[in-house]
């Protein structure tokens, strides 16, 4: 999907279902960020975003989920961690 979606919609193309496809969204995000020390889940029109030390952060889009989820963890994180596969695949 190019950029011209941002202008054309509010919503972001993958963002589609409603409340109910926003939490399942969340509990799959959750999944993987779980590995890396943060937590996400729905809240409102978003996502809420939190790290184990208590620091959270209010997502609008899924877009910007994995920057904040980075800012966060104060860390470049990387969706192909051996770790990660390994608690994905368990």
């Amino acid at each position: 999907m190019c950029a011209l979606c941002g202008v054309l919609s509010s919503e972001h193309w993958a963002e589609e279902g409603g409340r109910r496809g926003r939490v399942f969204r969340a509990r799959l995000l959750a999944r993987v960020l779980d590995s890396f020390g943060l937590d996400l889940g729905a809240w409102g029109q978003g996502y809420v975003l939190r790290d184990r030390k208590g620091q959270s952060v209010v997502v609008d889009t899924l877009p910007s989920v994995w920057v904040e989820a980075e800012k966060l963890a104060g860390r470049k994180l990387d969706p192909l961690d051996p770790k990660l596969l390994a608690n994905l695949s368990a």
